[in-house]
């Protein structure tokens, strides 16, 4: 997992600084859309619709339309001067039960990490939230945005849940179930019996999306039988050799062919020869120059007798 922000969590007079990763993740297989005809993939550009022509992102500004039709447009310049949470910092407001959070005000989950190397006000933090049974309500500024957090601990580790504002939740009310006469006491009786035999302690490992296997399963054919529907990627190129390689290597060919053929067949000379080599090789030079005096000896005697 890679931090996708660093903060710290103010704990009265207690400073935890922590880092922010993203708890969950889709597992949903992903299409992009493509032409029927010749299987051309679909892409979609930011065109000005006065100009007709791209916009780069940069170059983008925001607008709002009033219910009116009035439009105002604003600038980075414009949201900088909003009023916001700090920044870097999760100040714990209150403490309250968790029964007390209405579930659908839950949004995304993020694990908290100690990013500190003394981590004991981070441990000190989740076991006291453990005892108390209570979350701790937060206030901080993510990616541009100011909300509502619920912290509380899994597995010993901090869970940070963003949390709907209270006015993000619609109200609801459906005519249908005005005037509905209350179930009789019979009906109750049979429908809490049903509920115990289907009632169990909640084990998540137990439940798979088996559409998503089967669509697994239905690709993996597919590119294994090589039916008319898929196409083959195309076979990576052998990596070039890099320019500056090859400049060298044609280089040293050069020197090669410029020293001339003695470089080719013959070892180089070392350029300095040791003390222990001169005393051999003079050594060695000495020694047939005695035998060939021993030879010569015995005609010179030879000369003296005739």
């Amino acid at each position: 997992m890679r931090s996708i922000w660093k903060g710290s969590i103010a704990f009265g007079l207690v400073n935890v600084p922590v880092k922010v990763y993203t708890a969950t993740e889709d597992h949903d297989i992903k299409f992009h859309q493509v032409h029927a005809v010749d299987g051309g993939r679909i892409r979609y550009e930011r065109v000005c619709t006065v100009d007709g022509q791209p916009v780069q992102y940069s170059d983008i500004d925001r607008a709002y339309e009033s219910p009116d039709g009035d439009r105002v447009i604003l600038t980075d310049e414009d949201f900088a001067k909003l009023p916001a949470a700090e920044k870097h910092e999760i100040p714990v407001l209150q403490f309250v039960p968790s029964e007390q959070i209405d579930p659908i005000l839950f949004d995304k989950s993020y694990y908290l990490e100690p990013d500190s190397t003394t981590p004991k006000a981070y441990v000190l933090l989740a076991k006291t939230l453990e005892r108390v049974d209570r979350v701790a309500l937060v206030h901080f500024t993510l990616r541009q945005k100011t909300r509502l957090g619920a912290l509380r601990v899994r597995d010993g580790v901090l869970v940070l849940q963003t949390l709907l504002w209270p006015d993000e939740v619609r109200s609801v009310a459906f005519d249908k179930l005005d005037d509905v006469a209350e179930p009789k006491k019979q009906e109750l009786q049979m429908a809490e019996t049903l509920v115990d035999t289907l009632s169990d302690d909640f084990d998540p490992s137990l439940y798979v999306d088996e559409y998503q296997i089967e669509l697994k399963k239905l690709l993996d054919e597919a590119i294994a039988s090589g039916s008319s529907k898929v196409t083959r990627a195309p076979e990576a190129a052998a990596p070039e050799m890099d320019a500056e390689v090859v400049d060298l290597v044609a280089a040293l060919q050069r020197s090669l062919e410029a020293s001339g053929p003695k470089a080719n067949s013959a070892p180089a000379a070392p350029a300095k020869a040791t003390k222990a080599t001169k005393a051999t090789k003079a050594t060695a030079e000495k020694k047939p120059a005695k035998k060939a005096a021993a030879k010569k000896a015995p005609a010179r005697q030879t000369r003296k007798g005739a």
